[in-house]
């Protein structure tokens, strides 16, 4: 049997969203809220650990996809039409098998300034897992995914420098619902990996006990620990998923000099992250 491309399979996944679209619209208030969502950071297992979590027989997950992205680029948008996204719920549609859990994730949830209040206002009591990814790592690889994808013109280091000055004024636009801003989404190398700041703020939120912090060192050494203490956190049995690597990309390492650059960049951030979250977490570059 022939192979779908990808191209083909993600045409078939639109076409049929449209074709659901307007029963997920109607049927809006008898649909699950999450229970749990993955907030990021970009680049460093979300995709992973979600597939790993929709594995799980007591999981429902997005209707064709992984996140909806309602609290960053459709905060404008209808709580129904966030609903409309997620499984029946059987305790009102009764002849439906219930998931216990339900959840999402989008890697922009954890640097968009508005988001952790925009998420727990409206899903109270939810449960967030952020993936940290040692920094230098992540600001190149995120660089390398919006260069192929067309976002992004500039080589790596020439990206770097103009960084400042794209993001400059940008969180001001992201006050109101309908706030946007494409440098801050995809033009933050640097900035996305200030993790402390970001953590901080996941804590000051919801409070440390509904936050769980991977290191996706661990996650791609040991997914299936890193699955376990995940299942734990979110009160779900125990189970094996297919430990698969998802939306990873190959590409060139960078120079020396670029390294220690970003190793400066990132040193205060990394040192209060270790003091935070212990050395599990220490990305700092002797």
């Amino acid at each position: 049997m022939k192979l779908l491309t990808k191209e083909r399979r993600r045409f078939i996944a639109r076409s049929s969203r449209r074709v659901s679209e307007p029963f997920a619209q109607a049927t809006a208030r008898w649909r699950m809220l999450p229970t749990f969502v993955i907030v990021g950071a970009q680049r460093a297992g979300t995709t992973s650990l979600y597939k790993y979590l929709a594995e799980h027989p007591d999981v429902g997950r997005v209707r064709l996809g992984k996140g909806v992205h309602y609290f960053d680029t459709n905060a404008d948008r209808s709580m129904d039409w966030y609903r409309a996204h997620f499984p029946l719920d059987p305790e009102r549609v009764p002849f439906k098998q219930r998931p216990t859990h339900v959840g999402e994730g989008a890697p922009y949830y954890m640097f968009h300034p508005e988001c952790p209040r925009r998420i727990d206002a409206a899903l109270p009591g939810v449960k967030v897992i952020a993936i940290l990814r040692d920094p230098i790592e992540r600001a190149h690889s995120q660089w390398a995914h919006e260069y192929a994808r067309g976002y992004e013109t500039l080589e790596f280091e020439a990206a770097l420098d103009a960084e400042e000055e794209r993001l400059a004024g940008t969180e001001a636009l992201l006050d109101a619902p309908d706030g946007r801003s494409f440098e801050h989404q995809h033009h933050s190398y640097v900035a996305r990996g200030q993790y402390a700041d970001q953590v901080q703020r996941l804590w000051d939120t919801f409070g440390p006990d509904r936050v769980l912090v991977l290191s996706s060192n661990e996650l791609f050494a040991d997914p299936a620990t890193a699955y376990a203490t995940t299942l734990q956190f979110l009160d779900l049995p125990h189970h094996d998923a297919n430990y698969e690597v998802h939306n990873a990309r190959s590409y060139s390492k960078i120079s020396p000099e670029l390294e220690a650059r970003l190793a400066d960049a990132f040193a205060a951030s990394n040192e209060r992250l270790v003091e935070m979250l212990g050395p599990s977490f220490d990305f700092r570059r002797s």
